[in-house]
């Protein structure tokens, strides 16, 4: 009973929740990702790359950030979420950057992530397509088991190790909600010991490399198959 208690005090929206609007900002935003990925190029200094992130999602309409524009290159991928980037960081002609915006559309959060690789590094590319594996792998388990966000994130870590990658705890998802969700719950996925419901959480994945200084990132609503 207190689990369930939980659950529907946790799982709580604002009246201007709307389960089709949720989905429409989360293909802008899943677009507006992959846009501003592909506006940079290698030469570019991290901090233009953010400004030009905010001003097209301001283009977009965006009215706020629930939370700070995140692009962040080469060494500044194995940051945690809010820690500030190394200032100056240029992208090379090899190298890996992620992208991870949380916008507001009108009265509704979307929130989203990916990496992306330039170059020809087999180890970076292998970094980028594992954190979006594990992502599904992790989805999938949530969709077959119903497990708790705790039981989701110690499945990740183990199976983060198994593919040679640390997994980052500090970003181990969040709510998702109509704007702002951070008035029912800011704590993280992770914590939580109930089964999480669909279109009201964020699965995060942000691996590092055990040795190298990079990582990769990748973030969506927690939903069915069928969305992706």
């Amino acid at each position: 009973m207190t689990e369930v208690l939980e659950q529907n005090h946790l799982e709580q929206v604002g009246a201007a929740f709307d389960k089709d609007k949720m989905l429409v900002v989360r293909q802008k935003t899943r677009d507006l990702v992959h846009q501003i990925a592909a506006r940079c190029r290698p030469g570019m200094v991290e901090e233009d790359a953010v400004a030009m992130a905010k001003a097209l999602l301001a283009e977009h309409h965006m009215l706020r950030g629930w939370h700070d524009v995140y692009v962040r290159f080469g060494t500044n991928t194995t940051k945690t979420f809010g820690a500030e980037s190394d200032p100056g960081v240029v992208l090379g002609e090899n190298d890996i950057m992620f992208v991870d915006i949380g916008p507001v559309f009108e009265k509704w959060e979307g929130d989203g992530g990916d990496t992306f690789v330039f170059g020809d590094d087999p180890d970076m590319k292998r970094c980028a397509e594992d954190a979006r594996k594990l992502f599904h792998i992790v989805r999938k388990k949530w969709e077959a088991d119903r497990c708790t966000g705790e039981a989701l994130y110690q499945f990740a870590v183990a199976g983060a190790r198994k593919m040679g990658w640390e997994l980052n705890m500090d970003l181990s998802g969040h709510r998702l909600s109509d704007f702002p969700h951070t008035l029912i719950y800011e704590g993280p996925l992770a914590d939580t010991q109930f089964c999480p419901s669909p279109l009201l959480w964020v699965l995060e994945i942000h691996i590092r490399h055990p040795e190298k200084p990079y990582g990769a990132f990748f973030e969506d609503m927690l939903l069915a198959d069928s969305y992706f």
